[in-house]
């Protein structure tokens, strides 16, 4: 047995790297909460979910007054069985972010100590498909930048050996992110990747405007372009351009991805583990889109999915957007522009607790 004796949950705050702007917010703050399991045979086990900026001290009040029970005294190598007794113990509140973002802390840290009981790494342990994957940069393509200012950026990511380069679009007019695309386009040559994403700030007649503007780019996607709950107008969107249209995360749940699958609606897929409530539905959305012959290209959270997109065959791109920086010892390792997955066992993020205390918000 290796029941779990004691649940710890915290909340941290930490400050973006960069002004990050896009059609529909700015990213104020991190908000990120933990969850460190401890089981009688000796083994502790960390996991984790956040916000951009509102709702982790929900998340994290969920986590306290409700799962935080519901998993104490059971054994953690159950995992599937614990991720069920805890949906049904919020069925009221699922499916939903928040409920979401307080599933995944936990199931997170029950992977974490499943790794480290086998004294495997996340990425092997959860399907070993890929010992490497290409990595994208977002971090120089956000809305409130100058045109200049993307070609610096994307060309700068280039340089460093990075296969492509997101750019967010939604400014007022079409002609202006295709502007900036054909800038940055011309910058960056015929061969390397760019991707847009307008973070669901369309309607499904603008969002056909404007594929049609930006098809002469090549585009490897068209990311969220419309709000997530819109599968129909995706569906559209999706028969209208040539440029595979990309979501995901913005879904909370395996059955919300299903109806994309199934419709033809996606044709890339960006699961966020702590959006679609953990590992555990994580990797059943991405073995359902392998069946539908669909890529997955993760939202966010590079540190946690460079070792998930490794693990399953239809790994496409990780993205690289810093997130952990601040409460963690050392980095993601990039060569030749592909991430390599962390090889120690556990989910491979090693935490430092002296920063976590002193960012500590509750």
């Amino acid at each position: 047995m290796s029941k779990i004796r004691r649940v710890d949950c915290r909340l941290v705050d930490l400050e973006p790297e960069t002004l990050r702007t896009d059609a529909s917010q700015t990213f104020v703050r991190q908000e990120t909460i933990l969850v460190t399991l401890t089981t009688d045979d000796g083994l502790t086990g960390t996991g984790y979910s956040y916000t951009i900026g509102t709702g982790g001290s929900s998340v994290l009040a969920l986590l306290r007054d409700h799962l935080a029970a519901v998993v104490t005294g059971q054994d953690a190598r159950n995992v599937e069985a614990l991720w069920t007794r805890m949906l049904y113990a919020t069925r009221a509140t699922a499916f939903g972010v928040l409920t979401s973002l307080a599933l995944a802390a936990v199931d997170t840290a029950l992977w974490d100590l499943r790794c480290k009981r086998a004294g495997e790494p996340l990425w092997r342990l959860a399907g070993g498909a890929h010992e490497g994957l290409p990595v994208y940069d977002t971090e120089g393509g956000w809305l409130h930048l100058t045109e200049a200012e993307l070609v610096e950026n994307v060309t700068a990511a280039r340089r460093k050996g990075l296969r492509g380069a997101k750019l967010k679009v939604g400014k007022p007019s079409g002609t202006q992110d295709a502007a900036r695309l054909a800038a940055v386009r011309e910058a960056v040559g015929p061969h390397f990747e760019l991707m847009v994403d307008a973070n669901q700030s369309l309607t499904g007649a603008e969002a056909i405007r404007r594929a049609r503007l930006f098809e002469p780019y090549d585009l490897a996607w068209f990311e969220e372009p419309l709000p997530a709950e819109d599968v129909a107008g995706h569906l559209r969107l999706a028969r209208s351009t040539s440029i595979p249209v990309a979501v995901g995360e913005s879904l909370y749940s395996a059955g919300h991805f299903a109806e994309y699958l199934s419709a033809g609606a996606a044709g890339i897929v960006q699961a966020d583990v702590a959006r679609v409530g953990g590992i555990t539905p994580w990797l059943k959305v991405a073995h359902a889109a392998e069946a539908f012959n669909v890529k997955i290209a993760p939202h966010f959270l590079m540190e946690l999915h460079a070792s998930l997109a490794c693990a399953i065959p239809a790994g496409m791109y990780v993205e690289h957007i810093p997130q952990l920086g601040a409460i963690t010892h050392g980095s993601l390792r990039i060569e030749d522009g592909c991430v390599i997955p962390p090889d120690v066992p556990g989910l491979g993020i090693d935490w430092n607790e002296d920063a976590i205390a002193d960012l500590r918000v509750a």
